[in-house]
């Protein structure tokens, strides 16, 4: 009997699903000699999973909760890890092999019961939530986990919810209490104070069990150390065999990436092309991804959930605004003298414990906290900055101070932004130097108008609008940077389709 094979009461498990009774039926072989052979190898395997608890999450996809040891782990019923524990399981138990065929019909069979027997629950990734506490998984041997609470955290033997891994992830350090979030400082070469606190606020939304979350868009000249930089913060939250990594070539393996980890960590990009701009936006405010399983021609891959993303470059990579509003974006400077990579990841290794600590501190104030924040103008991205706003007194931070900072980030990116927005930009300057200080007029109208205001070898670009069709898409894209400079943008569609544009002192009637 393998360790763990044998339920301990702990592990008593009111979810489980009854096995399917042996089968005891013989079957002869040679009647004549009287010969009978074994029950069938699948019927024995079923007949040794009583210790799992079957169970299915809200896209029906089967799990399987199971003692080893003195813990207990969960894994997808389809899973390599499963495989391996029924594998081991029918080799302790019989001394022989399990068939290929007689394990993928066990697996058949226990996927079917847990996704139409089996309760339904929640399955989290590195952070999970029950009740009013945060749950992170440490990613250890035990499967233990930090519980945050209003008042405090703990490390947890059996946290009550269900935490999945995957293969690529990699153990949290036991966090310390008392940490201060100003020893992070040192390993952090932002331009200022005040970017370096938006970069805690992004780790602070990042330990948060839901989003949305700001995408942390991270610049700097070639050397500033931004790939080191991206490393560090994503293993404060979320350890992975390969922290970083190039991007996904499309939809679906960003849904892949997203569904085996926490937060998504894309270095080096030169640019953001459009396709990856808008699956981004989707990620961080939770919107819902589907495509198509390999292998079939009907059956989808749904994936709704939000995920912290880092992304770095040494170009802007938030010229567009959709991408732009949900960012934080900071720049590293180059530093005097460079340490050793070996040395400042050693350094950052010891110091890790007590930056957690020092984080797990602020989520545990605000948690005490949200219900208590009113923000009187609510930003966009309003959720993370209320949740920041809660948690700043946990960090020894000025409420207002984080507002000002994330705001003047904010003026600071919108306008990077515009610059970059070449429709943007010529509408400014139609409304600015034209002799009249509004547009009222058609599509068609205002391309006319615009293209007067730029040189010709900008109208011949690709990036220009040929049409009124593509000039009305660019316009719906440059109107919150045009909103953010004081401009009032409207479209009319009765009668003929107007579009409105002017400078604050007009009013429309």
């Amino acid at each position: 009997m393998i360790a763990g094979a044998v339920m301990p009461e702990e592990f008593a498990d009111t979810t489980a699903v009854p096995s399917a009774s042996r089968n005891d039926d013989v079957i002869e072989d040679d009647k004549a000699a009287g010969g009978r052979r074994r029950p069938p190898q699948r019927d024995l395997l079923i007949g040794l999973t009583e210790c799992v608890a079957l169970w299915h999450d809200a896209n029906r996809t089967a799990f399987a909760t199971f003692p080893l040891g003195t813990h207990r782990e969960h894994w997808p019923v389809r899973g390599r890890e499963f495989r391996m524990w029924l594998s081991g399981r029918f080799y302790e138990e019989t001394g022989g092999a399990i068939g290929g065929q007689a394990l993928e019909d066990s697996i058949r069979i226990l996927e079917a019961r847990a996704v139409n027997d089996g309760p339904m629950h929640e399955c989290f990734t590195r952070i999970g939530y029950a009740g009013s506490a945060i749950y992170i998984d440490l990613g250890d041997p035990s499967w233990r986990a930090v519980e945050i609470t209003a008042t405090g955290f703990a490390v947890v033997e059996k946290p009550p919810v269900k935490l999945t891994r995957s293969p690529s992830m990699r153990p949290l350090p036991e966090p310390e209490a008392g940490g201060l979030i100003e020893e992070l400082r040192q390993f952090v070469n932002v331009r200022s104070d005040e970017d370096f606190m938006l970069v805690v606020a992004w780790l602070i939304a990042a330990l948060r069990h839901r989003g949305p979350f700001p995408v942390l868009a991270v610049g700097g000249e070639a050397g500033s150390g931004k790939s080191v930089f991206s490393r560090m913060m994503r293993s404060l939250i979320d350890p992975s065999a390969a922290p970083i990594r190039a991007v996904p070539r499309d939809d679906r393996d960003l849904v892949v990436s997203a569904g085996n980890s926490w937060v998504l960590a894309f270095d080096n990009l030169s640019a953001v092309p459009v396709w990856l701009a808008d699956a981004l936006c989707r990620l961080a405010t939770g919107s819902g991804f589907s495509t198509r399983m390999l292998h079939t021609d009907r059956d989808e891959m749904i994936f709704e959930a939000a995920r912290p993303i880092i992304i770095n470059g040494i170009s802007s990579l938030t010229d567009r605004a959709d991408l732009a509003d949900r960012s934080v974006t900071i720049h590293l400077r180059m530093m005097p003298e460079r340490r050793p990579e070996d040395e400042l990841l050693a350094a950052f290794e010891r110091a890790r414990p007590r930056i957690l600590g020092a984080l797990f501190d602020a989520v545990s104030r605000a948690l005490a906290d949200i219900d208590r924040v009113r923000l009187d103008h609510p930003p966009r991205m309003a959720d993370f900055v209320k949740w920041v706003t809660a948690a700043a007194p946990g960090l020894g931070w000025d409420r207002d101070a984080f507002l000002a900072a994330y705001a003047e980030n904010r003026r600071d990116v919108s306008e990077a932004t515009f610059e970059a927005d070449g429709v943007a930009v010529a509408i400014w300057k139609l409304l600015t130097t034209g002799p009249d200080d509004k547009f009222e007029g058609t599509a068609t109208e205002l391309l006319d108008a615009v293209n007067a205001m730029v040189p010709e070898f900008a109208r011949r670009s690709r990036y220009w609008p040929q049409n009124a069709a593509q000039l009305g898409s660019r316009v719906a894209r440059a109107a919150p940077l045009l909103r953010a400079k004081g401009c009032i943008v409207e479209r009319r569609h009765s009668g003929s389709r107007t579009i409105t544009i002017l400078l604050p002192q007009y009013r429309f009637a």
